[in-house]
């Protein structure tokens, strides 16, 4: 009989592997050797490379991160939290809502439906390892200069990625962002969010319990896509040459996914699966290590017993392959028949390819030859820390000395000339040509979504509980102060759904940088960290997970570093959430907020080719007085409507407004062109009946938030003090850009 491999590891100590051609650091190999006292197999080799990968191991994160645990606010909230494949939240009345955010910006460039689309997949699937029904998805995307070419060839592609998988699974996209800059030429952010549903009693974890239990793979079956994909792809810097026997994008097909929910969910209904896990970056190299790691520690898997699209499959591939739609559970050897039944009905491959043991080793085997003999703790959670060297950039302290030169609009002219420029921005413009890809309302809770300032969802039919979520992230602000810049996104997704009336509860993130090999990346990312972990303490809101996408850059271009923080909260009655606008003539409009001479880092700034100065300073103590005021606004009936102001100012607020319903208004503003430019944070316009004036007011002063009289609702124009801009004119300014560039 052949020696297996293990054995053979042993007794040839000095045989050349290609670790680097893996993505493994010659330091990174020797202690691997050193953990097993032998070299690795080549499946070891290819589990430990795909593992110990950044997008796997947050080898360059990690210290950082833990700020999220060092600083944790106390939260009765929180029932799953970091470390999991989402963290959960209790929203009252015995539900439960996981959420999480994950980025696949490399795979999107390198094939943008197919990377897009695999995103939504991926995320779906986390959601649903934790037991949950997805309710809703939402997508953060950032892009080049909107009329560069390589724009063209990523944008319309993502978004029929986006849109195609998330319509087929039947979910609602109900939120999201589309954000141009240069930085992000080459590298486009394609950020995945995905919501679901669940009693507290469904929660499910990803471990391996039970000596005996088997280890039961389900779903589509393996092929060669996706080997060394997100693992391998998201954890190198694009122009770095190489290239892959295979394609290293993944290939999703929706409606096996949809059929893989349906029966997850029934399979957890009766309580069949002790642990399960999902097969995304690094495939079942992670699921295997990360289950066996996450229970009692031993395991053992015989791989040819795996389902196979490509029979011609190596062992390495098939334990690096990224195919999609797959599942791995545990299950008591007494609930397989009824598993297989439910897998059955659903027509849903299932093996059973191994067992849970009471070792300690994760054992592989491929025809009876033993492959991978390793302690899964290593694999999946104890692989490389780096606390990488860190510097200020030295454009900080150049960019923060320099004062903001720009044109300030001043007579009716110059004023109609702005407010129609901003309306029609890219970064400003409707977005009806993207979001109109996506289904917003099937399954029929929708209560709100794009353009709205969050996405809202009915979690109950009966009670009409229901969630908000809202992603927010100001690249421009995190550029000239990292730590504010995280700080402010904060405090803009928390005030994005406390304007519609929802309680903020939790945070979830995706840290979008540079390489980590560069001391001044690393100091953004280890700043915005600082910034958030601060900022969450604060406001107490706890971090439930998240993701760190790094090497997004090319060559030596980083991308902006851009923190999306998403933040969810609960609304008790969605039925009295506060609309984003106001559909009649006749009401007051307020501004609840400061304004101060905030152009930089804004988008006046940006379309004047500068990115100087000092960013805003977060006031989150002032921001969360006025969340109150807004959730006390909607429980008193107050509001007509409330409209956070935020990217384009009280500009591109109230031209968001006015075309919602087709109802102008008239404003009077003194020193009009800064309090038209301004982005100053925590700000919303509110909508009121006049006869709510004395109840908004002493609202207002209890928790001492300015407020002052903008102007009336009514009309068919916008009136600024003596300019007149006719809605017709700007809905043209701000509908006609995305048809124009994109077709």
């Amino acid at each position: 009989m052949a020696l297996d491999t293990v054995a053979i590891a042993q007794t040839t100590p000095d045989d050349i592997q290609p670790f680097a051609q893996l993505g493994l650091k010659a330091d990174e190999y020797a202690r691997i050797k050193e953990i097993l006292g032998r070299r690795p197999t080549s499946s070891e080799l290819a589990m430990y490379s795909v593992m110990w990968s950044e997008h796997c191991s947050y080898k360059s994160s990690k210290v950082h991160l833990k700020q999220f645990g060092d600083k944790a606010p106390k939260s009765d909230a929180l029932l799953v939290g970091i470390g999991e494949n989402a963290g959960v939240v209790d929203v009252g009345q015995g539900y439960a809502v996981t959420f999480k955010i994950e980025s696949h910006n490399h795979p999107s460039f390198v094939e943008p439906y197919q990377g897009a689309a695999t995103g939504v997949g991926g995320i779906v699937r986390d959601i649903l390892t934790m037991g949950a029904r997805p309710v809703a998805v939402m997508d953060p995307l950032r892009f080049g200069p909107a009329d560069a070419p390589d724009t063209r060839r990523v944008l319309p592609g993502i978004v029929a990625g986006v849109g195609g998988y998330g319509n087929c699974l039947g979910l609602p996209n109900i939120g999201g962002e589309v954000i141009f800059d240069e930085t992000y030429a080459g590298n486009p952010l394609v950020n995945a969010l995905c919501i679901g549903v669940m009693k507290h009693s469904d929660i499910k974890l990803a471990k391996a319990a039970g000596a005996g239990n088997l280890v039961v793979l389900y779903g589509a079956k393996t092929g060669g896509d996706g080997i060394g994909g997100v693992s391998v792809l998201a954890s190198e810097t694009f122009g770095s040459g190489g290239s892959t026997k295979r394609p290293s994008v993944q290939v999703g097909d929706p409606f096996v996914e949809k059929v893989l929910i349906e029966c997850s969910l029934e399979i957890f209904a009766e309580d069949l699966v002790v642990g399960i896990q999902d097969l995304g970056g690094a495939g079942l190299s992670c699921a295997t290590s990360e289950l066996a790691s996450g229970g009692s520690g031993g395991m053992k898997v015989a791989l040819d017993k795996v389902p196979l699209r490509d029979p011609s499959l190596s062992p390495e591939e098939i334990l690096m392959s990224e195919s999609q739609e797959r599942m791995c559970a545990i299950v008591e050897p007494e609930k397989l028949a009824r598993f297989l039944e439910i897998c059955a009905k659903w027509d849903v491959t299932v093996t059973a390819i191994g067992e849970v043991t009471d070792g300690d080793r994760l054992i592989i085997t491929w025809n009876d030859q033993v492959i991978v003999n390793v302690p899964p703790r290593t694999v999946a959670h104890e692989g490389p820390v780096y606390n990488r060297p860190m510097a200020q950039p030295a454009y900080i302290d150049d960019v923060n000395s320099q004062v903001v030169q720009l044109p300030i609009p001043s007579s009716a002219a110059e004023i109609r000339a702005t407010v129609l420029q901003l309306a029609g921005t890219p970064n400003l413009a409707d977005k009806s040509w993207v979001t109109s890809q996506y289904d917003k309302y099937v399954q029929g809770n929708t209560i709100q979504s794009q353009p709205d300032d969050s996405g809202m969802i009915r979690i109950d039919e009966k009670t009409h509980l229901g969630v908000a979520i809202s992603t927010d992230a100001n690249a421009n602000w995190s550029y000239l102060n990292p730590y504010q810049g995280a700080k402010l996104a904060l405090a803009e997704a928390a005030r994005n759904i406390a304007t519609a009336g929802a309680r903020p509860l939790a945070v979830t993130n995706c840290l979008n940088f540079g390489s980590p090999e560069d001391p001044g990346v690393m100091w953004q990312f280890a700043e915005s960290v600082r910034g958030l972990a601060d900022g969450c303490l604060e406001m107490g809101l706890p971090v439930t997970g998240g993701n760190v996408s790094f090497y997004n850059q090319t060559g030596a271009v980083a991308i902006l570093p851009t923190p999306v923080i998403g933040v969810l909260g609960v609304i008790d009655d969605v039925r009295t959430r506060t609309p984003m606008s106001f559909d009649v003539a006749g009401l007051d409009l307020y501004l609840l907020g400061d304004t101060h001479a905030d152009l930089a880092g804004s988008e006046w700034a940006f379309m004047h080719g500068q990115r100087v100065g000092q960013s805003p300073t977060a006031d989150l103590g002032r921001e969360m007085r006025l969340i109150e005021v807004l959730l006390a606004g909607r429980e008193e009936k107050i509001f007509s409507a409330a409209h956070d102001l935020s990217q384009g100012g009280l500009s591109a607020g109230l031209t968001e407004m006015v075309l919602r319903h087709s109802v102008g208004a008239t404003i009077t503003l003194a020193d009009v062109g800064i309090s038209l430019l301004s982005e100053s944070p925590g700000r919303v316009i509110v909508a009121i009946e006049a006869s709510k004036t004395d109840a908004l007011s002493t609202l207002a002063a209890k928790y001492h938030i300015t407020l002052s009289k903008l102007g009336t609702t009514g009309g068919d124009s916008l009136i600024i003090n003596d300019a007149v801009i006719s809605l017709a004119e700007l809905r043209t300014a701000h509908t006609a850009t995305f048809p124009k560039l994109f077709g």
